[in-house]
């Protein structure tokens, strides 16, 4: 069979990224850029806009000259079409898009009392999905394109694979056994409760288990991670990933509510939210919702938070045992021939990058996804190439605008944190960098006076470098993939689904949450 089928718009598509990257790389797309700003993706302009582009122009020509033959060449060649196609959307997405959402985010924010972008979690992951159902719904994806776009799967995979790099065993041992034993429950207890109800609605397998994921975990990211191995159709993710986000965004403003009626704490809180609300994006918006002038009830949040996301693995082992066994029918299952001859390979690299990173090899051993405190003095006093020291240390001035304003600081905690700051130049410790944010979060300090802290902040905060060349490609391949996806989705079949994952989600994500308050109430103080 010839995949392969005639077209110019793969010739198109290549010159229109490589006539963009020429753009940004001239300085004819400045003004865009930095009325975007998107002055950090200037680079992955350049490098995607000139890799893809030129792919797309060698295979767009040789698509128009050559005359195709049945063959390997024929098949892998017949997918950058499609590939080209994801990728182009992806890029409007992801450097238009995205930018300029959450532009009108912030400037709705004085009118709403709320970000709306942020909120509803509009970001570039959200709107290449929403872009890839209009594209499909609306204008139909070309025949030309249809086999490239079934690549997008083995974009999630992969993107999946290098999520691992982002967690190690150490944070876990850092996070307290509170955090370990609450989310445990609940993430166990959700999962357990879904794939019941499931069974009992009759729905299909991979619906069960892509819904229980995605209620369970973490959200979205926990669904997409567990979709392969549950061989869930685009259409019940598509339904997992409504539920989610509709029921965040109410728990987001529903959460500060209750806690505030019941009196809670910023630790009790804090862990509720980080326990019963089912999307990460929400945690950080109920949390900064109920103490918006500062950041206790927010690290308390995350810290449960990641405690969940750390389960990712052992939830995707549950699941892709529980589906084949299901599959086969049988009442006894063979499990060591189930890993080996069954088990996604994906997966696998998932746990072997998760393996990795808890040895430090990608970050060191007290990151925080990647980002580590370090004030030494190796990292503060620099010498460049000149042969002169660039210092990370605040300056007299800006020791003298602190000084100026240290008396607004009244808090305890937070006033020994600014004289040690004073004291030596820069922050002292982690706990002490954590009691400063908490400052510039509540603005009790002048522009000025924040503008100092933030920049004491960001000289002892560092990103690891295989850190940050893994976020940026996870960023692309879960793009890439989900872009895809959403092409795929096409409205008739949503409609052919029914209403039950929406209503077993909803019923599990009330339990989880009502369950978690209590539970919080009864076990959590604010001592811990």
């Amino acid at each position: 069979m010839v995949y392969s089928k005639k077209t110019p718009w793969t010739l198109i598509m290549g010159v229109i990224m490589v006539a963009y990257a020429y753009a940004v790389q001239s300085g004819a797309m400045a003004g865009v850029i930095k009325y975007l700003g998107t002055d950090r993706h200037v680079g992955e302009m350049l490098t995607l806009g000139y890799a893809f582009g030129g792919v797309a122009i060698v295979v767009g020509l040789w698509q128009l000259v050559a005359k195709s033959a049945e063959g390997h060449v024929d098949y892998y060649l017949s997918t950058i079409g499609g590939v080209t196609f994801i990728m182009l959307v992806a890029f409007i997405v992801k450097w238009g898009l995205d930018p300029q959402m959450g532009q009108w985010g912030k400037a709705a924010q004085s009118t709403l009392g709320f970000n709306f972008a942020s909120v509803m979690n509009l970001n570039y992951v959200v709107m290449g999905i929403l872009a890839g159902i209009v594209i499909v719904n609306v204008f139909k994806v070309p025949a030309w394109a249809e086999h490239g776009v079934r690549l997008s799967r083995l974009g999630l995979k992969t993107g999946v694979i290098l999520l691992g790099t982002l967690y190690s065993l150490a944070e876990l041992a850092q996070l307290g056994k509170l955090s370990v034993v609450l989310i445990g429950v609940f993430v166990l207890g959700s999962v357990g409760v879904v794939l019941w109800f499931g069974a009992r609605r009759g729905l299909p397998n991979s619906m069960t288990g892509v819904l229980s994921a995605g209620v369970g975990v973490c959200g979205v990211s926990a669904a997409v991670a567990a979709a392969p191995v549950v061989q869930a159709k685009s259409t019940e993710i598509a339904y997992t990933i409504g539920t989610i986000l509709m029921f965040g965004v109410i728990c987001m403003f529903v959460f500060p509510i209750v806690g505030k009626a019941m009196g809670m704490g910023y630790i009790q809180f804090g862990a509720w939210a980080g326990t019963g609300i089912l999307n990460s994006a929400q945690v950080a918006g109920a949390a900064l919702a109920f103490q918006p002038n500062g950041i206790e009830t927010l690290k308390v949040a995350e810290i449960f938070n990641i405690t969940r996301v750390l389960f990712l693995p052992i939830i995707v082992l549950w699941l892709a045992l529980w589906y084949v066994k299901r599959e086969v029918g049988a009442q006894k299952v063979d499990l060591v021939h189930v890993v080996t001859s069954k088990f996604p390979l994906f997966v696998l690299g998932f746990i072997l990058m998760f393996a990795l990173s808890s040895t430090g090899i990608f970050a060191p051993a007290r990151h925080y996804q990647g980002s580590y405190f370090d004030n030494s003095d190796k990292v503060m006093l620099k010498t460049g190439k000149d042969g002169k020291v660039q210092s990370k240390l605040l300056a007299d001035k800006d020791l003298d605008a602190l000084k100026a304003e240290a008396s607004k600081v009244t808090r305890a905690d937070q006033a020994a944190a600014l004289t040690r700051l004073l004291e030596n130049k820069k922050l002292m410790s982690i706990d002490d960098d954590d009691t400063l944010r908490g400052v510039v979060n509540a603005k009790i300090l002048s522009k000025a006076g924040n503008d100092v802290l933030t920049k004491a902040h960001r000289a002892v905060r560092h990103t690891a470098p295989k850190i940050a060349m893994f976020r940026d490609l996870i960023a692309w391949f879960f793009t890439f993939g989900l872009v895809g996806l959403g092409m795929q989705i096409t409205m008739a079949s949503i409609k052919q689904a029914g209403g039950q994952p929406l209503v077993i989600g909803s019923i599990v994500g009330v339990i989880k949450a009502v369950g978690s308050l209590i539970v919080v109430l009864l076990m959590v103080s604010e001592t811990i």
